[in-house]
């Protein structure tokens, strides 16, 4: 006899409990979906439902196999008749078992990867498109855009309007690279992934007999993680179950954050309407997180245009709120992130604490710190510092500056030069440095023949000529650098070239040139793939669904970075910014804390601009969390006064414009003439307004209404 009046909740019960026609169970964050989805499938086998009649769909093959596994260790017995899998290996038997319905008499061949990006490049050069345009999309762009057409159930100029304009020249070349593509596996009897549901979709849809069979064997169906599911899945779902179905959709509306693959919450929002007298159960009952972290996430929640309403609470209780915490700028953030790493570690493992952004990039900073002190660190999602191969490049010039004799650098430095390979560097990295006499001759042909060798050591020899700061020095390299980037790197360099903005936020904290190149280079153990035992983990938060920390740390929480920028362009793309937002606060158990920096590094000026914080931010009563400014001397300070967005946001061309903080001395109300502001820097006062108030000129920022006590005389 199964215990449910102990193992299961009210909510859950119901939810398990509810065998026949749809039901939808919105689960909140934490809320024991999976033990939910367990119990079901026990209780329908208890209650005499052959295990054959079970079909479970997920999202990895792990999940069901879990599921499936934990079931049997209730019931006591096996359930090896039940279907569960993911729905391309559901859609890949079932289109076996009936291939000459589908076109294949004699059935069909299903490519991995690896054969549908060389099959792409086949098509590409069979149609000679490409040739000798060293920028032309590799075969795994190629692949990417057509895929993302097919999973969005949108045109190829749609996608690439939205997520890669920088490819727009090779429109007409990629469809007819789709269309070739589509055609080679027809006529090879070739099956990909994407196929696999699209067949299946359009089987069940014209196949009325094969239709009624599968309805009649499924009796009840259970998707897993539906607000995941794409438009091809949702109607399989429907073609399986029918409008009146027994088939329970779990999922968190909340927790769709995965648009990029094709996700589309529609089909959680609408699944009542879908399916005729949906039963929805909600599970709000955390068991994760503590209840001050929950009254945050609810916040964020409240915002959504367009939801199931849902209130998490928990037993679990503290005395702590949630910390936002405004550093005064992005290049002091990494500092007081690795100060609270510390002060975590004493009170959890390293392991058990997490510090979550938007994109890959936004760690680099702190990459740096963790590494310069020693901290060990693991890094899910984007790439690691030290592996972006971009970063390399740039790091090869900076190290042939500051050493000409680094074979290694020169290697990299070239490798981007059109017939000159590694054993060509060898040859003219010992002609450079020999001396001899047709070693000279050598080198001088080499120059005449590669224009671009002849732009390098030109370049190189000026940065060695002066005496620079790091800051300079990267800025130049950046400059001759950018070409490069865009032809070594067409399919991305935009997001690429985000990362090296990073790289110069932290140029400008160092003042010698050995010690920047020092920390830089310095790397970590290798990337393990399982988790480390007491090593901080950085992720981004796309990586971090599904995993919890007794602590998590967000950084960056300001417009253009979290949400970033090109979401702040389309209502739905901001909706699900707020879902990452609510996916990434509610990794936390027990201390949640999140950055806001006051300012941001702009390479182009040279100097920090005001940030916004995020919407998700501000949209929070103070009452949820205790706010925590930068000093002027580095540490942090508590306000306990209502919310108040900090200095740059206030600080618009002829508002008023308070600092987090005073500086000292206080600016004479007797004088005019020059000042210096922590985050805008050197300016002009224009005039006095009030007894304490002036306006100031700041270059690059324009006119600002500034309180005296925030400014300091020069």
């Amino acid at each position: 006899m199964i215990d449910f009046d102990n193992e299961l909740n009210e909510a859950q019960r119901e939810a398990v409990t509810t065998t026949e026609g749809p039901v939808l169970v919105i689960a909140g964050a934490g809320s024991g979906k999976t033990r939910t989805i367990v119990y079901r499938l026990a209780h329908l086998v208890n209650q005499g439902v052959d295990p054959a009649q079970i079909l479970l769909l997920t999202f990895t093959r792990k999940a069901s196999q879990e599921m499936l596994a934990r079931a049997e260790s209730i019931l006591g017995r096996s359930l090896h008749t039940a279907s569960g899998g993911t729905f391309h290996s559901f859609s890949y038997a079932t289109l076996r078992m009936n291939s000459a319905d589908i076109g294949f008499d004699n059935g069909f061949t299903l490519m991995d990867r690896a054969d549908s990006e060389n099959i792409c490049k086949d098509v590409r050069d069979e149609m000679g498109l490409g040739k000798g345009d060293r920028s032309y999309p590799k075969k795994a762009t190629l692949l990417d855009m057509i895929t993302k057409s097919r999973n969005k159930e949108l045109p190829i100029d749609a996608i690439m309007e939205r997520e890669a304009y920088h490819l727009s020249p090779y429109l007409e070349d990629m469809l007819k690279i789709s269309d070739g593509y589509a055609q080679f596996k027809r006529e090879h009897a070739l099956v990909d992934y994407d196929d696999l549901l699209f067949l299946l979709d359009k089987l069940l849809a014209t196949n009325e007999p094969l239709r009624n069979q599968l309805q009649a064997r499924y009796r009840y169906i259970m998707v897993d993680e539906y607000q995941d599911t794409n438009l091809v899945q949702a109607r399989i779902v429907k073609h399986l179950a029918g409008t009146r179905g027994n088939v329970m959709a779990v999922g968190d509306d909340a927790q769709s954050i995965y648009a990029f693959r094709g996700a589309n919450v529609a089909n959680i929002l609408e699944f009542p309407k879908i399916f005729e007298g949906t039963k929805i159960v909600r599970l709000e009952k955390n068991y994760r997180s503590v209840q001050p972290i929950l009254d945050l996430t609810n916040e964020i929640l409240k915002g959504a245009t367009t939801k199931f309403d849902k209130h998490l609470y928990s037993d679990l209780k503290s005395d702590t709120l949630p910390q936002v915490v405004h550093p005064l700028s992005d290049q002091t953030q990494a500092r007081l992130v690795v100060d609270q790493i510390l002060e975590l570690g004493r009170r959890y493992m390293l392991h058990d604490v997490a510090v979550l952004f938007r994109a890959g990039y936004q760690s680099f900073p702190l990459e740096v710190a963790l590494t310069r002190i020693g901290i060990d660190y693991q890094k899910f999602g984007g790439i690691r510092f030290h592996e972006a191969a971009h970063v390399k490049d740039v790091l090869s010039y900076i190290r042939l500056v500051l050493n000409p004799h680094d074979l290694l650098a020169w290697q990299r430095a070239m490798e981007h030069i059109k017939g000159v390979g590694p054993k060509t560097v060898a040859k003219i990295y010992r002609a450079m440095h020999s001396g001899l006499e047709n070693d000279k001759k050598y080198m001088a042909k080499m120059l005449k023949k590669h224009e671009p060798l002849q732009e390098l050591l030109a370049e190189l020899n000026r940065l060695r000529s002066t005496v620079q700061k790091p800051s300079a020095v990267l800025e130049a390299v950046l400059a001759f650098y950018q070409p490069i980037l865009i032809e070594k790197y067409p399919d991305d360099y935009p997001k690429r070239q985000a990362g090296l903005e990073q790289l110069s936020q932290i140029a400008v904290g160092y003042t010698e040139m050995e010690q920047f190149i020092g920390d830089l280079s310095l790397d970590g153990d290798p990337e393990d793939e399982k988790r480390k035992e007491n090593a901080v983990v950085l992720s981004t938060v796309h990586s971090a669904k599904g995993l919890e920390w007794s602590a998590v740390i967000i950084i960056d929480l300001v417009e253009d970075r979290f949400p970033s920028r090109k979401a702040m362009q389309r209502a739905e793309d901001l909706e699900e910014e707020r879902r990452l937002m609510y996916v990434a606060c509610t990794r936390a158990k027990r201390e949640l804390k999140l950055f806001v920096p006051g300012s941001v590094y702009n390479r182009a000026s040279g100097m920090s601009d005001p940030t916004l914080p995020s919407p998700f931010v501000l949209e929070l009563p103070d009452s949820v969390f205790e706010r925590l400014n930068e000093s002027y001397g580095g540490g942090l300070e508590q306000r306990r006064r209502a919310y108040e967005p900090p200095a740059p946001v206030l600080a618009r061309n002829e508002d008023e414009g308070p600092s987090p903080e005073p500086a000292a001395p206080k600016a004479d109300p007797s004088k005019l003439g020059f000042c210096k502001h922590k985050i805008f820097g050197r300016g002009k006062i224009i005039a006095q307004l009030e007894s304490n108030k002036f306006r100031v000129n700041f270059p690059g920022f324009g006119l600002k209404v500034i309180i005296g006590d925030y400014l300091e005389l020069l």
